[in-house]
């Protein structure tokens, strides 16, 4: 099972990003554990400064900014 990871304090940004993900996710039917790290120094062991950020299956995919739906599309296919 991919593991994803959506880092972020909370933010509408941060928000918009695990919904975008989880959308992805039920739309090709996979199955992905999403979780939400809020904690920021959780945050900066990944080495992201600019939030939202996104990790998969343990690798910084994304900081910074809402990612496109294409995307999120190619690092799930990915």
């Amino acid at each position: 099972m991919t593991h994803i990871k959506i880092l972020g304090t909370g933010c509408a940004s941060c928000r918009t990003t695990q919904k975008l993900v989880e959308e992805v996710i039920a739309a090709k039917g996979l199955q992905a554990q999403v979780e939400k790290v809020e904690d920021i120094p959780s945050i900066m062991q990944y080495g992201v400064m600019r939030t939202p950020g996104v990790v998969i299956d343990g690798k910084v995919v994304h900081s910074g900014g809402i990612p496109s739906r294409a995307q999120v599309e190619s690092w799930i296919n990915g």
